[in-house]
């Protein structure tokens, strides 16, 4: 945990930016896999996490902005829990670590709630992403499963706080960072003909568990890199593949680290491969140089779809004008997917909150097919963690619809697209962060040029 002080700081912010009214946050409870004491890993839920750093299942916390109480309900261990999970501080204690005096049983919090709603007190809630949360919700406040109204100035505060980072979650995340660029630099140490991604995938998770860390998010370990999130394991790489990567770890607070790297089996990327891969690079490298506080995230997506389709109209794919292209969305045959997102205390930070508020403003997002999957498009400001991860992708089921919709056909060659559907998918991703005059690179540098991949292989 950071110290109190932090957490009484942007507690009181959130009250401040709120005004009034009653300001509910769920924890999560564990989560059975397949029976009640076979839990997944516990996870508790970032906003949670971010005002009162308490890394527990079974709480919830109130603020009640007009009466002033700041208030964790949970309920001491039993002699039962402490023999199965050791000795630990009470929860008077733990709560007092993050600046917060009054604990109150579990069960309390029903009547809390109901005695507010009945003087007529706004009680502000935040999207539910578990059916647990919904739960609650239904039995506490009678609000129906689906028919949540989560309230938009408590998900703007929140937002408009978590999406500036603080020097010490910068100096959290670089930990992060630095420990996920060990893994990436592990697997391509490890990638060769005749081993499977599960053991390129192991050797990775190694390194995150070793520093004492979790995964951010489950490990993407594919020779199959056109399929975008990819978590089968199982085939075996051979000569002539390219190992995409995409794994990050979390630290003990639960800061993120994100990134990619594409791999080639061999000690050396074919002359098809390099060809493509060099492409990725450009418009990687393109799009960083880009960043600065102002500009429009989507203005950066653009540009670096507009390198990656000049640099296939130099191989023959793409005729025409490459930016018209871009505007048209055809360079969504072979990016589908956005330059990048926010990253913090999620791998993809609040994006249970709604991206239209994280990485739009409030503005809408586009509908299009490809642009639609652009998660941050707002102009940049310094604070911000984000990644920046372009890719060119060969999806042979996208190529027969469209070429079946005549679709594109100014901009796209079919006859030569067809050629390589066979090719796969390549991704590189790093993470940055706005500054005062630009961007810094967190954590390590890993390869990325074909030169600088083809040395450490």
């Amino acid at each position: 945990m950071f110290s109190k002080e932090t957490y009484m700081a942007r507690r009181a912010k959130l009250k401040q930016t709120i005004g009034s009214g009653l300001l509910l946050f769920l924890g999560n409870d564990e989560s059975g896999m397949n029976y009640a004491d076979n839990t997944y890993h516990f996870r508790q839920d970032s906003t949670f996490l971010y005002f009162f750093g308490l890394p527990y299942a079974g709480l919830s916390a109130i603020i009640d902005i007009d009466n002033d109480k700041e208030i964790i309900f949970g309920d001491e261990l039993t002699i039962d829990a402490i023999v199965w999970m050791g000795t630990q501080p009470t929860l008077k204690e733990k709560s007092e670590a993050a600046g917060i005096k009054e604990v109150r049983p579990f069960k309390e919090i029903e009547t809390y709630l109901k005695n507010a709603q009945q003087k007529g007190q706004p009680i502000h809630y935040l999207p539910t992403y578990r059916a647990e949360h919904q739960i609650k919700l239904f039995q506490w406040l009678g609000i129906v499963p689906g028919a949540e109204k989560p309230s938009v100035p408590f998900i703007m505060g929140v937002v408009n706080q978590r999406n500036y980072k603080s020097e010490e979650e910068i100096a959290e995340i670089e930990k992060a960072c630095i420990v996920t660029a060990d893994m990436h630099l592990t697997a391509m140490r490890t990638v060769r003909p005749g081993i499977r991604e599960s053991d390129v995938a192991a050797a990775v998770a190694e390194v995150a568990f070793a520093n004492n860390y979790q995964l951010s998010f489950p490990i993407i370990a594919t020779i199959n890199g056109q399929t975008l999130h990819n978590h089968d394991h199982s085939h075996m790489i051979k000569s002539g593949d390219m190992l995409l990567l995409d794994a990050g770890a979390e630290t003990e607070m639960g800061y993120a680290g994100d990134m990619s790297s594409t791999i080639p089996a061999d000690s050396k990327f074919t002359t098809r491969q390099k060809d493509i891969y060099d492409i990725q690079v450009a418009a990687h490298e393109a799009a960083v140089a880009a960043l600065r506080p102002g500009i429009p995230f989507v203005d950066v997506y653009e540009l670096s779809c507009k390198v990656i389709m000049e640099g296939l109209k130099d191989l023959g794919f793409v005729k025409g004008d490459p930016m018209e292209a871009v505007k048209a969305g055809a360079h969504a045959m072979f990016m589908p997917c956005g330059l990048g997102h926010m990253m913090g205390l999620d791998v993809h930070d609040m994006e249970n909150l709604g991206e239209v508020y994280v990485g739009y403003d409030g503005q809408p997002k586009s509908t299009e097919f490809g642009r639609k999957s652009l998660r941050l498009g707002r102009k940049l400001e310094p604070g911000f963690v984000l990644t920046i991860e372009p890719g060119v992708y060969f999806i042979p089921e996208l190529m027969d619809l469209w070429r079946g919709q005549n679709k594109f056909t100014e901009f796209i060659n079919y006859e030569k697209l067809f050629t390589y559907k066979d090719f796969s998918g390549i991704r590189n991703e790093e993470d940055y962060l706005i500054t005062e005059n630009g961007a810094r690179l967190l954590g390590k540098k890993i390869p990325l040029r074909t030169e600088e991949v083809e040395a450490i292989r």
